[in-house]
């Protein structure tokens, strides 16, 4: 196959993407910014359809974030031991409320280095609190994402930051957003970790080009 250049490939990947998964969004729950946020802290190392269910009780429990902030770690993690690693996720979800309902005066901040500060909140959860809530240009890169983007050519990378980094440098910004999730379908469908259906992918044509 004939050497094309990253951007190039970028682009023919984008489309073949958006052909193939013209509904791709995020699938966790979004009724108002902060109880996405808490679904987002949730939906590490766990599925989106865990961590809806799961929220369905704890916000029937608990339908204020001050609410949760006032509950403690200890209880709030056994509503949400469902989505796993309960302790720390319950230390990360009182802290993101107590910051909320304090702090930041009751809005969730446009701002990835202001969310960082809450434990527990890294730059993957973070990206996709500004893009879901403010459409902010951000690239979520969860275990798909990574995969995908290391099987496609784009990086050579595992550090999900690095894959980020030489993702944005190629993907034009307006993408950012949908790439992630198209990413996660893509990734969930054909490129899986085990066995990938490289026959019938919708990007075999473009997959493993020489850069």
């Amino acid at each position: 196959m004939p050497r094309v250049s990253k951007k190039k490939l970028a682009s023919d990947v984008l489309e073949a993407l958006y052909s193939a998964f013209p509904d791709s969004e995020c699938t966790l729950d979004n009724d108002t910014p902060e109880r996405l946020a808490v679904r987002g802290i949730l939906s590490a190392q766990c599925t989106d359809v865990r961590v809806n269910l799961t929220c369905i009780d704890l916000f029937e429990k608990y339908p204020d974030m001050a609410d949760i902030a006032a509950a403690g770690e200890e209880e709030i993690g056994e509503v949400i031991r469902p989505c796993g690693l309960h302790k720390m996720k319950s230390r990360s979800l009182v802290a993101f409320a107590k910051l909320y309902t304090g702090e930041w005066g009751r809005i969730v901040p446009n701002d990835v280095d202001k969310l960082m500060k809450c434990p527990g909140v890294g730059k993957k959860i973070a990206n996709l609190i500004v893009g879901e809530i403010y459409n902010t240009p951000a690239l979520v890169v969860d275990t798909h994402c990574k995969r995908v983007m290391k099987r496609i050519g784009i990086t050579v990378h595992d550090d999900p930051l690095k894959v980020e980094a030489d993702a944005c440098k190629v993907f034009p910004a307006e993408s950012w957003i949908r790439l992630g999730h198209m990413a996660v379908d893509l990734g969930r469908s054909y490129c899986t970790a085990r066995s990938p259906k490289c026959d019938i992918c919708p990007i075999k044509d473009i997959c493993g080009r020489k850069i």
